[in-house]
């Protein structure tokens, strides 16, 4: 191996651990994204309303003869 094949490589193999770590950041970018997105969007539901009274015999019995 001569010096230029020596830093050849040593130059690819640091350009490729700078874009593993730009993966990541954006990976991460795109993480918080979807996080706060999906917290603004459950925060938008209204808030649930008292279902109606029922009377009390209602939902005691399951028919299951069909």
């Amino acid at each position: 191996m001569d010096v230029g094949s020596i830093s050849q490589l040593s130059t690819t193999m640091a350009e490729t651990g700078i874009r593993q770590e730009v993966g990541v950041a954006v990976l991460k970018k795109a993480q918080e994204i979807q996080s706060s997105t999906a917290t603004a969007l459950i925060d938008a539901l209204p808030a649930p309303t008292a279902a109606p009274s029922l009377p009390s015999h209602l939902g005691n019995r399951i028919n299951t003869t069909a």
